[in-house]
Formats: structure tokens, C-alpha cells, sequence
């Protein structure tokens, strides 16, 4: 897997501070993409034990909520398998930091639902069951709006994985923060 950066104190994407890691590699090719030097899979450095010591590290602040995972797009089947051991450490290392990530993916393709199944691996659950939110669907330019919340268009969601692992159901995530210790200054 490849990486086109990691972002420090980023509050673009996802609640609160975070640590991003952008992934290098996406098929879905979103008419008007904010970053499609990232639809190379090989755009960027390899991630390895230095990346992910930096990340490691980053996250280690209180004042930090988490990390958040785009490209790209981590869900392409390469990614998968670059991502899960990251997210299981993370998980590991700091279980009361939250993880979203952002798919060009719907949920339901991720699941096995719908669509093709190229994306529903032997993995893709276990990667799921790490990733608090999902910020998922297609960037589309149509359906673009800037006064959006943590998402570029419309038609994209962000799900709360928590609930929706609880419920057996897709639950929208509501805006409250998934930190009930946290209280903004």
C-alpha cells in the first residue's frame, strides 16, 4: 500500500483534531475528485513501519480525537490489506480514539449486499469492525454542497458503525460527538 500523506492536527475531516492518512490508489475516478493525483496506486511513498510509527505517535496527544482514513480510496482490495493491521493497532494502542473512514464505497457493496462483491474481501468485515464512522458513496459534483458537515456531496452518508453493528441496520451518525468524556473548550 502507498500513502499520499499523513496530516497532523487536521479538523477537516472527522470530529474534532485528528491524524489523516491519505491512501494512494481508487478506481471510482469522481468527476471533479479534490485529490485524483491519489487514484495512482503507486502515487506517493510505500507505508511502512516509519509511517506507521508517525501515526503511532501522532495520535498520542490527549487533545487528539483520532484518525481518520480517505484517498483515494481505502477500500479498494489492496488497500484493505495494507489498512487492517493499522487500524487493529491503533485500536489497541488508543481503544477510546475513534476511526472514520471515508469510501467512494456504498456500506451495502462493502457487506456483500450489493453490486460486484470486488470490494467485500475475506478481511472486509474485520476492517469494518475497527471504523467507528464511515463516510461512505461517490463523491458526486451534482449534488455538491460546501455548507455539508464532514462530507462533499449530498448523496454521501456518515454512518455510526457502532450502532449499526448494535441495530443489524445502517443508523445515521446524528452529529453528537462519539466521545462522551469530551467537551469542547
Amino acid at each position: 500500500m502507498y500513502y499520499g500523506a499523513i496530516k497532523k492536527n487536521d479538523i477537516a475531516n472527522g470530529e474534532g483534531v485528528r491524524v489523516t492518512l491519505f491512501v494512494s490508489g481508487c478506481r471510482n475516478r469522481c468527476k471533479n475528485c479534490f485529490q485524483p493525483q491519489t487514484w495512482a496506486f503507486d502515487y506517493g511513498s510505500p507505508f511502512d513501519e516509519a509511517a506507521l510509527g508517525e501515526i503511532i505517535e501522532s495520535l498520542a496527544p490527549s487533545y487528539v480525537r483520532g484518525l481518520t482514513v480517505l484517498g483515494g480510496e481505502p477500500m479498494e482490495p489492496e488497500n484493505q490489506r495494507g489498512l487492517l493491521p493499522l487500524l487493529k493497532r491503533v485500536k489497541e494502542l488508543y481503544p477510546s480514539k475513534n476511526i472514520w473512514l471515508y469510501t467512494g464505497n456504498l456500506y451495502e457493496e462493502l457487506v456483500g449486499e450489493v453490486g460486484s462483491h470486488e470490494k467485500c474481501l475475506d478481511i472486509t468485515a474485520e476492517l469494518l469492525s475497527f471504523v467507528d464512522i464511515l463516510v461512505d458513496g461517490r463523491f458526486v459534483e451534482e449534488e455538491k454542497s460546501l455548507g455539508l458537515r464532514f462530507r462533499g456531496s449530498k448523496n454521501q452518508r456518515i454512518i455510526d458503525m457502532n450502532e449499526t453493528r448494535k441495530s443489524g441496520k445502517i443508523v445515521i451518525w446524528d452529529g453528537v460527538s462519539l466521545d462522551k468524556t469530551y467537551s469542547p473548550i
